[in-house]
């Protein structure tokens, strides 16, 4: 009985120490930090408040060093996907909303089936030749998402100051999905294709980006969610439109080459202006 006991005890404690072994296989403590995050709620602002407001868009380019988290890994590993493959995921299996690119006011859902269109990924049929009957048959072959194509973010954001607070704030409205690609039977030297895949409503998409860590070049123990990496603004940008009589024309429709460039800064430098004029020294 003492024996059959003891057997018992050794085989639980040995199942225990072998799942414990494979579920730390790249730790050795478990992360639930970042899984049982919540977003931090914006703060009420009322319309009497708000002095001064602009809507801006920004493009956010993947290739740029700082932004290089969001582009990596190319394939989702373990707890860590890029920021497209979150989408995808919270389009496909979390009730996620995504938006036609005909306009950014997040009025027209989309499909699955759109977005893989919009990726080249819908099912093709092919004659298959059967090797026992020798008779040709209809094969349907799946389509396959590159999301690994997704270079460029467009990030629509409104900045407004809020007089109860005397502070100048920016809130992220949207996001937008940029694929970069070469089309078929083009080459390199035919120039590269890019092509708005959908919106993100932002303040939906929040609850998953707070639950997803975003890795850390300086420190694996202090990783930060991607609802904090927009939030506290840790990636680089340009501005390429802002609310304007002209039907918000975006900048490269007026200037070309540097000078869209100095336009840009120009734009952002007015914001900071007009909040360093509100005060007096």
């Amino acid at each position: 009985m003492k024996r059959s006991l003891l057997l018992i005890i050794g085989l639980a404690l040995f199942c225990t120490a072998n799942v414990s072994a494979q579920t730390n296989a790249t730790s050795v403590y478990t992360k639930n930090h970042i899984k049982n995050r919540k977003p931090i709620p914006f703060s009420n602002i009322r319309e009497s408040d708000v002095m001064w407001s602009k809507l801006v868009w920004r493009i956010v380019d993947l290739r740029e060093k700082m932004n290089l988290p969001m582009y990596y890994p190319t394939t989702p590993q373990d707890d860590r996907y890029s920021l497209i493959d979150l989408l995808m995921y919270g389009i496909e299996n979390e009730g996620l909303t995504a938006y036609d690119t005909n306009d950014d006011e997040f009025k027209m859902p989309m499909t699955l089936e759109q977005i893989q269109t919009k990726f080249d990924a819908q099912a093709d049929t092919i004659m298959q030749r059967n090797r026992l009957t020798g008779e040709l048959e209809e094969k349907v072959l799946a389509g396959e998402m590159h999301t690994d194509d997704v270079k460029r973010y467009m990030v629509k954001e409104q900045w407004f100051f809020d007089k109860q607070t005397s502070t100048m704030q920016v809130r992220i409205i949207g996001i937008c999905p940029i694929r970069e690609y070469i089309k078929d039977g083009d080459t390199a030297m035919d120039g590269i294709q890019q092509k708005q895949l959908f919106w993100i409503y932002f303040p939906e998409a929040r609850q998953l980006l707070a639950t997803h860590e975003v890795f850390n070049p300086y420190n694996d123990a202090a990783r930060y969610s991607f609802d904090d990496l927009f939030m506290k603004r840790r990636f680089a940008s340009f501005i390429t439109q802002i609310s304007n009589v002209h039907n918000n024309r975006g900048i490269s429709e007026y200037t070309v080459g540097i000078n869209s460039m100095l336009e840009a800064e120009q734009i952002k430098n007015d914001i900071f202006t007009y909040e360093h004029d509100l005060w007096e020294y």
